[in-house]
């Protein structure tokens, strides 16, 4: 199955029919009079959440969504009929933008959530509706209104509580391994990860919450290098950040230098994301002699200057993994009931969602007009999306 995330399209609602005009003719009914009906309303477009569906790939072969136009009206005071809705289906966690005024028209966040995005015309009058004292025979009609035309803008986030962040090879792939039953792939080269992961950590019965795995950032990832800025975008649904640093890294770097990277390319993608709760994991400590691993794990402290909780872990073997995901657990339950019993806490958890997909959808549009000024330059006119189709698998536990 292919992954993916983005998608344009154009949404064009139904022309209202016209009304009609006639007149009444009918033997032994002198002087019938007018008669003539309204015509059909246009269909409109509604997008409908359907938890079904994980990508947008259908998108990237159907770009044209039309529904269909109302009927004209006819004598005898019939009305046309009115054109049928069109009704198509989105993945939850899809957001709708205009492209022509950058316009976030709506988050499609729940399953079956309705969303119009193409208004249909209007029908027209037919001249039954004209008749007066004065004006016995009128001759007057209106046409129906055009339907909307939108270009629309589609893009997934993927809907999880918790989200990792780091290098490539930091060890996230193995983490959502070890606590989940998602299993994305694992080798020991970068960018092993080249779309997003959900894994379902379950803690017991009734209890569990999402875990999102994205493709490992790189410096320069909030201008465009390497796939971060594509999937950064993510992690704007998540409530949490695991921020998985690798203790040993196989080419001897400086693991200080590799976290305040992240934590550099994060803020100037999106200072409000930046300020989310982040927990600094320090992954891969099997690598580290035991009596050298508090030294080690200090002077990363020492040095990163980290005022949120600390968690020491090997994914590989679970160490340290159970602790991690129950304190997670434990924090996403207060902080639901906290918004659930404080309408204050509530709105400033929406405000910060509005924020941060403002900021996702203003750096998307930066690489959009980027890519659109190569291609032009390139001699391609072609406006359509072209960015690389990628295989994915989402796994949830059973």
């Amino acid at each position: 199955m292919q992954f993916v995330d983005e998608a344009s399209i154009i949404a064009e609602a139904g022309n209202g029919g016209s009304g009609c005009m006639s007149f009444r003719r009918e033997k032994y009914v002198p002087k019938g009079g007018p008669d003539g009906g309204d015509g059909g309303h246009g269909g409109s477009v509604y997008l409908i959440g359907d938890d079904a569906l994980n990508t947008l790939i259908d998108f990237r072969y159907q770009r044209f969504y039309k529904a269909t136009n109302g009927r004209p009206g006819q004598g005898k005071q019939m009305s046309g009929r009115a054109g049928e809705d069109l009704h198509v289906k989105v993945p939850v966690g899809t957001t709708v933008i205009d492209e022509d005024t950058l316009e976030v028209i709506a988050d499609v966040t729940e399953i079956g959530q309705v969303v119009l995005v193409a208004q249909g015309g209007r029908r027209g009058l037919g001249n039954i509706h004209f008749k007066s004292s004065t004006n016995r025979a009128p001759r007057r009609t209106t046409q129906g209104t055009d339907g909307e035309r939108r270009n629309l803008r589609l893009e997934m986030k993927v809907m999880a509580d918790v989200g990792l962040l780091g290098l490539p090879n930091a060890g996230k792939s193995t983490l959502i391994r070890s606590v989940s039953a998602a299993k994305p792939k694992v080798a020991n080269y970068p960018f092993t990860t080249l779309v997003p992961n959900l894994g379902v950590v379950k803690l017991g019965q009734h209890e569990h919450f999402v875990m999102a795995d994205v493709p490992g950032l790189i410096e320069g990832a909030s201008d465009g290098a390497g796939l971060g800025l594509r999937f950064l975008k993510h992690l704007t649904r998540t409530r949490l950040l695991f921020h998985v640093v690798d203790v040993a890294p196989f080419d001897e770097s400086d693991p200080v230098d590799a976290a305040q990277a992240i934590t550099l390319e994060l803020g100037q993608f999106s200072p409000t994301l930046a300020e989310r709760p982040r927990w600094l994991v320090l992954n891969k400590l099997d690598l580290l002699p035991e009596d050298q691993r508090d030294v080690v794990v200090d002077d990363i402290l020492a040095r990163l200057e980290h005022d949120g909780p600390v968690f020491c872990i090997s994914a590989i073997s679970g160490e340290g993994t159970s602790a991690l995901v129950q304190a997670a657990h434990r924090w996403l339950t207060e902080q639901r009931q906290l918004e659930s019993e404080d309408e204050q806490a509530a709105e400033y958890e929406r405000e910060m969602c509005r924020r941060m997909e403002d900021e996702a959808v203003a750096r998307t549009e930066t690489r959009l007009g980027h890519q659109r000024r190569k291609r032009l330059d390139e001699g391609d006119d072609d406006d359509d999306f072209d960015d690389d189709d990628y295989d994915v698998k989402i796994e949830y536990a059973p």
